[in-house]
């Protein structure tokens, strides 16, 4: 029988070349800490990203406020300092 393989991704290009900013959130009372990432886009989305289940998509918001809040319900804080899309140098 042949499968097909239905995972669903955010729009790759999306992703690669309309985000805004990068947060990393920890939830330091796990032993290593759990770290989640906030990609912020362009259009005021936010989007949740968790590096150890391969970058997978966790939760998609439609907004940094409703994200933040989300993340602190659980217990996450971010660390200082935020990863502007347009301090990192694009190669053509």
């Amino acid at each position: 029988m042949q499968t097909a393989d239905t995972t669903q991704f955010l729009a790759p290009d999306l992703v690669k070349d309309d985000w805004n900013f990068l947060e990393v959130w920890v939830d330091s009372m796990q032993s290593p800490p759990y770290v989640l990432l906030l990609l912020g886009d362009k259009m005021e989305g936010c989007y949740v990203f968790d590096p150890s289940e391969h970058y997978s998509l966790v939760k998609a918001f439609q907004n940094y406020e409703e994200a933040q809040l989300w993340l602190l319900e659980d217990e996450y804080e971010p660390l200082e300092g935020r990863l502007f899309s347009l301090e990192v140098r694009q190669s053509d």
